[in-house]
């Protein structure tokens, strides 16, 4: 005796097309009627209003009194846009991809040279890089980096910014903070910080500040 198998549900989806397949009279959408075991395909959620209103603009521009080729026609054409919409969207979302990857991929490699920089950086300020092979080596890899984007950042005097700088020590009352000794450059690639800069902090010369202007006795700058 065999187990009585359980009733299944039967499966309803709602017909939303706006041509009927088989009168090719425009249907209103109130009157979209649910058909048994028929399977309809969801739109694709990217940029579905904008494939959406594609599709109404083509079916109201057929008459109401087109024939059955012509309502066809709105239908197919309509489904055309939809799909060149869907095309269009995977391109841009594919190229915007590939850019990330091709950046990250950049600053990942350029990372890995900040430690030769600084042996260079070295060198330069013991005067090694005045002349010889080590100067031209030191010229093409500069030249390379610059290229690709990589910056170096941090130089004596410059303001202090607590977003790029790295500040081992501070002196003075730190109203106008400006670098000391750079110990260590920063490096940003394009928009990226890949390294804060470490540096000393003092005062500036406040000459350097914009005074603001008291205001007189009548209350005007």
């Amino acid at each position: 005796m065999s187990a009585a198998k359980p009733e299944q549900e039967p499966v309803t989806v709602t017909d939303k097309r706006r041509i009927d397949p088989e009168t090719f009279e425009v249907r209103d959408p109130e009157e979209s009627q649910p058909l048994e075991g028929e399977v309809v395909e969801p739109a694709p959620a990217s940029d579905e209003n904008a494939e959406q209103a594609a599709d109404e603009n083509v079916v109201a521009d057929v008459p109401q009194d087109a024939t059955p080729e012509a309502k066809e026609l709105a239908e197919r054409t309509a489904d055309l846009q939809r799909v060149s919409a869907e095309y269009a969207n995977y391109r841009r979302r594919s190229e915007a991809q590939r850019t990330a990857v091709a950046e990250e991929a950049k600053a990942s490699v350029a990372a890995k040279f900040l430690d030769v920089l600084d042996d260079l950086d070295r060198a330069r300020a013991h005067g090694d890089l005045e002349t010889g092979p080590l100067k031209a080596m030191s010229d093409k890899l500069t030249g390379v980096f610059d290229s690709l984007g990589l910056a170096a950042f941090g130089a004596e005097g410059d303001a202090f910014d607590p977003e790029l700088h790295e500040a081992v020590q501070m002196e003075g009352d730190g109203h106008h903070p400006v670098l000391g000794t750079v110990l260590r450059k920063g490096y940003r690639f394009g928009d990226r910080i890949l390294r804060h800069a470490m540096v000393t902090v003092t005062d500036g010369d406040p000459a350097d500040t914009p005074k603001e202007t008291a205001p007189d006795e009548s209350g005007t700058e």
